[in-house]
């Protein structure tokens, strides 16, 4: 848990939820702070007492310091059944840890390094997603070298936007989750300036159609879809602060869906979940236009499990408690070993 991307607050939300649950189940679990170590039992409860999610990401100014200092160590693991996977953004969704782990033949949670690259990656996800009949919005990658390119320039790859996807759009980092660095552009002027705030989050920046209507999320859990979710924000689009702000979001699971739509966003949800290799458990976030026809947003390999995430709740509305999901999900791991 924990790491030094910028959903660093939430992977520790996550990861000291899930130690609870699986420790209420009687397993052994030791807490590991990829940026900091092992925690004690003293420093779990004072994160736990502490509050460990804001209604931003972290600073990206602490994030960089606290990358300078030296990494945690990777622990031996000679005696360790599983580990479980809470890191969300970063390498520990990208498939670098997962590569790591899969050197020492111990069983991981989630998806295997391919299939966490692939997910992570949206412009490369959204590509295998189109090639597998899953509808997603129509997208631009911008110029990498943006802030390097004169007026001139960013004006003339902001005409093709605008002939391309019109206004408004989307405007967010490639490889990042829990919609950090994420922008609704509604007008053309505010275009160079989204793609330069995104540019501090990542190395690539998508600029893409939006897609108005209702926000659905489907869980799958090993070959299961799970009850459909509808999340309803108090802002416009579901941020960082409508996620993990109590009260700033209404879901509803299940979905308030007819019987056949239900199963369709699901079958998508499935045939994603198959195109971008994953395994164990995932997130695939969609929108529903009011007019009909699903869109796939992205796949999360990692999903929270914090009290305001949805695949927990989407388990709940299929009756399965959170330590009990935890456990399924550990199990999956278990038995998925030698997978790629």
């Amino acid at each position: 848990m924990g790491g030094v991307s910028a959903e660093r607050d939430v992977s520790l939300a996550s990861g000291l939820r899930i130690a609870q649950a699986l420790r209420s189940r009687g397993h052994d679990v030791v807490a590991l702070d990829t940026a900091r170590g092992s925690l004690t039992s003293a420093e779990e409860q004072m994160l736990l007492e502490g509050g460990v999610l804001r209604t931003a990401p972290p600073d990206v100014t602490a994030l960089t310091r606290l990358q300078r200092q030296k990494t945690a160590p990777v622990p031996e693991l000679p005696d360790t059944d599983v580990v479980f996977l809470a890191l969300h953004g970063g390498h520990g969704e990208d498939g670098t840890i997962q590569a790591l782990l899969d050197l020492t033949g111990v069983p991981y949670t989630g998806s295997g390094h391919l299939g966490s690259a692939l997910a992570m990656d949206k412009d490369l996800s959204k590509q295998l997603l189109r090639s597998a009949g899953v509808p997603t919005p129509t997208w631009l990658m911008a110029p990498r070298d943006w802030s390097a390119l004169d007026a001139s320039r960013q004006s003339a790859f902001i005409d093709v936007v605008e002939r391309q996807l019109g206004f408004p759009l989307i405007v967010k980092p490639n490889k990042q989750g829990s919609t950090v660095g994420l922008a609704l552009v509604r007008i053309r002027e505010d275009l160079a300036g989204a793609i330069r705030a995104a540019f501090v989050f990542d190395d690539e920046v998508m600029v893409e159609e939006f897609i108005p209507g209702r926000e659905l999320t489907v869980g799958i859990l090993g070959a299961e879809a799970l009850p459909v979710g509808e999340i309803i924000p108090e802002h416009e689009l579901y941020d960082y602060e409508c996620k993990y702000t109590a009260g700033m979001a209404r879901e509803v699971f299940p979905a308030d869906l007819p019987p056949d739509l239900a199963r369709e966003v699901q079958r998508l949800a499935l045939l994603a979940f198959d195109a971008l290799k994953l395994r164990g458990y995932a997130r695939i976030d969609f929108r529903m236009k009011p007019e009909g026809g699903f869109f796939c947003l992205e796949a999360n390999t990692a999903p929270g499990m914090t009290e305001f995430s949805l695949i927990p709740q989407a388990a709940a509305a299929a009756g399965i408690s959170f330590p009990e999901l935890c456990e399924r999900v550990m199990r999956l791991a278990i038995n998925s070993r030698g997978d790629s």
